[in-house]
């Protein structure tokens, strides 16, 4: 990465912050809240287990910037994780955290060469859902701040089943949401983010996507500083607006073990793609994050052979 990566060269001010902040919060709130409904209405497979609740763990950074004086406040997060009868396991973390980046970091990072100094809160969400028959999705959005600011996020779907006529609905439903968000705000943005999507998310090793894509963005920054905050939250609210009916549709139905054993093996791709690619999870561990709640990605049980 290098500083052409961000052209506009707009300071995220305290208030912007703050507002960035404010938001991935609430909407962290809002997917708690309709992940907990979509729990009590279930009446398929495992309706007799009690619906599941978020539970909450906060977490605090230590910024170690190598100067003398030790730990410094680096920032922190809280998790919000459930383990339900509909969701094996569902995550929705927010963080915010600043300091300074380590000497060898800082070059990969636009506009932090110089001082190293960074700023960056953001959501993550990862949903592992118990039944085969409904995929597994992410989402997060994010504000990072040095001399420069941009945003980043997108959403993307990975079905557990088989390509058939349900997934190809399945895609169809998740791309349209996700469409109309990006249509709203510019018309060249989901072509050209759904495509970034596409490369992003493949697993060179294996020769494969990870699912069936969604949309992925980095260093937005368009020199309006409102308008891509306002695309941002439309991801965010999209994500629901594309998953929600989704797992509505699929959560009652009938599986096999069989169902299952394939819904392990893809969950392995899924963990091979999150700890060596993803860009996530190399910024959380090089900047000093809650290992914990980097990890939270990672399915409760997978599978490989």
């Amino acid at each position: 990465m290098t500083d052409d990566k961000v052209t506009a060269t707009h300071f995220a001010t305290p208030e912007e912050r703050e507002r960035a902040r404010a938001w991935f919060q609430s909407l962290r709130d809002r997917i708690c809240a309709a992940f907990e409904n979509i729990e009590d209405t279930l009446t398929g497979t495992h309706s007799d287990l009690p619906a599941g609740r978020f539970e909450r763990k906060e977490w605090q950074r230590d910024a170690h910037d190598g100067n003398e004086g030790g730990a410094k406040d680096g920032g922190g997060g809280v998790m919000s994780v459930m383990k339900g009868r509909v969701f094996e396991k569902v995550g929705v973390n927010i963080s915010t955290t600043y300091g300074t980046f380590s000497p060898d970091f800082r070059k990969q990072i636009p506009g932090a060469a110089e001082t190293g100094e960074f700023f960056a809160t953001g959501i993550s969400l990862v949903a592992h859902p118990r039944s085969p028959k409904v995929p597994t999705t992410h989402m997060n959005t994010r504000l990072i701040a040095t001399s420069k600011s941009w945003f980043g996020g997108g959403a993307d779907l990975t079905p557990m089943m088989p390509p058939s006529d349900a997934t190809i609905a399945d895609t169809a439903t998740f791309h349209g949401a996700l469409k109309a968000a990006c249509d709203a705000h510019d018309a060249a943005y989901y072509p050209r983010f759904k495509t970034w999507c596409d490369d992003y998310f493949y697993l060179p090793h294996r020769g494969e996507t990870r699912g069936v894509g969604g949309i992925f963005y980095d260093y937005l920054a368009t020199g309006d500083w409102e308008a891509d905050f306002a695309f941002t939250r439309a991801v965010g609210q999209g994500l629901l607006k594309a998953y929600e009916p989704i797992v509505r549709l699929h959560m009652n139905e009938p599986w096999t073990e069989e169902d299952r054993a394939h819904q392990l093996k893809r969950r392995g791709r899924y963990v091979e793609f999150n700890l060596l690619y993803d860009r996530g999870t190399v910024f959380g561990l090089k900047t000093g994050g809650n290992v914990e709640a980097i990890l939270m990605s990672l399915p409760p049980l997978a599978g490989w052979g």
